[in-house]
């Protein structure tokens, strides 16, 4: 149950408040007008869509670049691990190198951190090595690693974009300042319409339940559209994209 009410946070309590507040307000100097409520979905409802759209794709994104990054390592290491000439201390170096990118890189990934230096480097090690081996390795099979290296590049460069750049910021902003604003608009037409002789328990029901509706689905696009830093139920298990993620072989 917990998990759940990970949706909840301060913008979460400001609107609580607001729905509140608002209400008293205009029932105390009974302030009403009527006006044509698809004004609110203009302002708020679709580029709220259109941002949740943008986050889940990220997300997809994400996921198929993090499954091409570990299929491209496990393949680099087929390709070390199959070859007659090379010893065993060599393979078990490359398997190292490969399994210390991964660690590092989905840990990159899980930080706020935009410092890609080392993973670059760590990256650099895959060619270095088949640089040192050079004479071990048929053309052919060079060929193929260097193929599935670009793959390896490819992915990061992709992920790390996601990780770096998110949703517009003026997209959100605008947003999140009509959630806010939406109560004192959308409370006068609501008295308008329930009338002062019902009970305004029911005002102040309808009221919070909109807004609350309304930062929900904010916060499940502020949480999904950064999908590596386990904030959110539906973030990415970067644990499941190790290169040895059932643990060493």
């Amino acid at each position: 149950m917990i998990k759940y009410l990970s949706i909840l946070n301060h913008r979460t309590l400001i609107t609580f408040l607001l729905s509140l507040l608002v209400p008293f307000c205009a029932f105390h100097f009974e302030i009403i007008y009527n006006i044509d409520l698809t004004l609110i979905s203009i302002a708020i409802i679709f580029p709220l869509v259109f941002a949740i759209r943008g986050a889940f794709k990220r997300r997809e994104k994400a996921l198929e670049f993090l499954s091409l990054h570990r299929g491209a390592l496990k393949t680099i290491s087929y390709y070390f691990l199959s070859s007659r000439k090379l010893s065993d201390d060599a393979k078990i170096e490359i398997v190292s190198i490969l399994e210390d990118l991964s660690e590092s890189f989905l840990n990159h990934l899980s930080l706020s951190n935009y410092d890609t230096s080392k993973i670059d480097q760590k990256t650099a090690l895959i060619v270095d090595f088949l640089e040192k081996h050079d004479e071990e390795l048929s053309g052919g099979v060079k060929q193929k690693i260097y193929r599935f290296i670009r793959d390896v590049h490819v992915s990061q460069e992709n992920l790390i974009a996601i990780h770096t750049h998110r949703t517009p910021i003026s997209l959100k902003a605008y947003c999140l300042i009509f959630i806010y604003m939406f109560p004192v608009i959308y409370t006068p037409t609501i008295i308008n319409k329930i009338g002062f002789d019902n009970p305004t328990t029911l005002t102040y029901f309808v009221v919070m339940i909109s807004e609350f509706i309304l930062i929900s689905l904010y916060n499940i696009q502020d949480q999904m559209e950064y999908p590596f830093d386990k904030d959110g139920l539906d973030d990415i298990k970067l644990q499941y994209f190790k290169f040895n993620r059932g643990g060493k072989k």
